[in-house]
């Protein structure tokens, strides 16, 4: 229906998720209103010092009145003016704690998804460790900025020829999603504290949006075209198989997470079956109920008995 905005946005995008879904062109500004200009600027801008008044005389000794205050305002802003000069311009600062958030990652396997990463992060590439007062939710940011690297190193890959044309729909779901969570290995023994700290309700919303990116993402690259109801089941369900699989990931020890990948297979097979389908969607929903809400409840209160009424029509 639409497809995630595959451009990564910099700075403040890291700390609200940097992806959208495609949105209407914004209307053009008309070219034919003139704008408007207030009569007090226009009567100050056309204001001229007037001479002396009748008889008043003027002290060549006594300092000029508006001149002295120029001075004084001039002293004021001097320094002021030096303060703003040394501030670095927005976009800079943006790439500066992006360059932190990345650095910070070679420091998440020894020290989590915490402020002591990104300090050692930010030494690492030579700036001062107070930017990481200037992130408002610290490790979650990390966790977040790691997120979106992920789906853009996803969207990467596709764009650059991953071969699916030979698969079959529940097949490329599950090679999608196994080259998204391979990503994560490098983290898991950390993995356990950035779900909390994305599960912690405050950071919910974004988490949530980001992972409603990825599976939208999965969605279109499979080529799907479903829209309404269609739409919302699909991914709503494929997101309860992502987070299955990620939670069984933790606990897989197995060479090279081997029972992990054929858990995702057969989850996927399921969730091409309606009654296996709807089974998914009410654990997504129960998972992911208590952080974000009612509507999310409601939404899949509809969904259930929508897809129930399908009776034995197919879910995909």
């Amino acid at each position: 229906m639409y497809r995630t905005a595959a451009k990564r946005l910099l700075g403040a995008g890291f700390f609200t998720t940097t992806r959208l879904l495609r949105l209407p062109k914004p209307r053009p500004i008309p070219t034919n209103i003139i704008p408007y200009t207030s009569s007090l600027c226009t009567s100050s801008m056309n204001h001229t010092e007037s001479p002396p008044i009748g008889n008043q005389s003027v002290n060549p000794n006594q300092p000029n009145p508006t001149s002295a205050s120029s001075s004084s305002t001039a002293r004021e802003e001097g320094p002021r003016r030096d303060d703003e000069s040394s501030r670095k311009p927005r976009a800079e600062f943006q790439e500066e704690q992006a360059r932190v958030l990345a650095a910070s990652l070679r420091h998440v396997a020894r020290l989590g998804w915490t402020e002591e990463a990104m300090i050692a992060g930010s030494r690492e590439v030579g700036v001062s460790p107070s930017i990481v007062g200037s992130f408002s939710r610290k490790e979650a940011a990390l966790v977040e900025y790691f997120m979106d690297e992920c789906l853009q190193l996803l969207i990467d890959r596709v764009d650059s020829g991953l071969d699916l044309q030979n698969l079959i729909p529940s097949e490329r779901v599950s090679k999608l999603i196994r080259i998204r969570l391979e990503m994560q290995i490098p983290y898991m023994s950390k993995w356990p504290q950035a779900l909390s700290i994305q599960a912690h309700p405050v950071n919910v919303p974004t988490s949530f949006k980001q992972r409603a990116m990825l599976v939208d993402e999965i969605w279109h690259t499979v080529g799907d075209g479903a829209s309404d109801l269609d739409w919302y089941v699909k991914r709503t369900v494929l997101g309860g198989v992502y987070s299955t699989t990620e939670i069984y990931m933790l606990t897989d020890d197995s060479p090279e997470y081997r029972d992990t990948w054929a858990f995702l297979d057969d989850r996927v097979k399921d969730a091409f079956d309606l009654k296996k389908s709807i089974q998914e969607a009410k654990y997504f929903a129960q998972d992911i109920g208590a952080g974000v809400g009612k509507s999310v409840q409601g939404l899949m209160s509809g969904v259930m008995q929508t897809m129930s009424r399908r009776g034995g029509s197919s879910a995909f």
